[in-house]
Parts: C-alpha cells; structure tokens; sequence
C-alpha cells in the first residue's frame, strides 16, 4: 500500500489474485496472468500484436487502471512516461501500459518485500551484477 495509487482496494485485491509472488519468475508472467500483455496472431514471418488478452481476474485490471492514473498524477516520471506514451499509441493503450507496469511493480515489491522507499532508492535491477546501486 506505500506506492503511490496503491489504495485500500487495490493492495489486498493484488495479493489475493497474485496468490503467493514465488509462482511467477518474472514481471511478464504476472501481466499475462492479469490479462494485461497484447494478444498476438503470428504465422510464419509475420508479427501482429493485438488488444490485450484479457485472461484473469477483470476488476484487477480495472483496479491497476485507476492505481495507474493516480500513479501518474502524482509521480512526475510516470507522467512523463504516460505522456510519451499517449502521444505515440492513444489514450487507452497509454493506460494499459501504465497499469501493466504498476502490476509488476507491486508485483516485485510483494516478491522482495520492500515498501516504495526502498524502490525508489535501490530500483528495480538492484542486486544484479553490473548495477551501480546494487548490493555487494
């Protein structure tokens, strides 16, 4: 509940849906369980990516839109995010997006067991090898 547009509603419904976070090895695994990554239609060289898939729980993803757009009114880099975003696909899509980063997010937050100040110093490639703020 500490990041921001992580409310009442939206924290617990997150952890009920996501069940235990160590059934999942990444953020993409949790956006295709929420229904939250683009269908895609795919044969032989071509590539066409669609509407979201809209597998799993729909009041989830209602819930991480409208976390989503709190998120961005009040965190400056997800609003210039957001508005890179809307400016290149629309509006909607701009939203999705929003909400399916907000969903691995908390999804590493809830795996990692850190509160949103600890994200916002560490990141989220803290503790891998390379990274100037990771642990030693």
């Amino acid at each position: 509940m500490t990041h921001p547009g992580g409310d009442a509603l939206t924290a617990p419904a997150f952890v009920l849906i996501i069940g235990k976070a160590e059934r999942f090895q990444c953020g993409k695994q949790v956006a295709s369980y929420l229904g939250l990554v683009p269908l895609e239609d795919s044969s032989g060289n071509r590539r066409r990516l669609g509407h979201i898939t809209k597998q799993g729980s729909s009041m989830m993803r209602f819930f991480l839109v409208e976390a989503a757009q709190v998120t961005v009114r009040s965190v400056p880099a997800w609003r210039s995010k957001y508005l890179h975003l809307m400016i290149r696909r629309g509006r909607k899509t701009a939203k999705v997006a929003m909400a399916r980063r907000l969903a691995v997010r908390l999804f590493w937050m809830m795996r990692k067991k850190w509160d949103y100040e600890q994200v916002k110093e560490f990141g989220s490639h803290a503790g891998q090898p390379g990274h100037r703020d990771g642990v030693q």
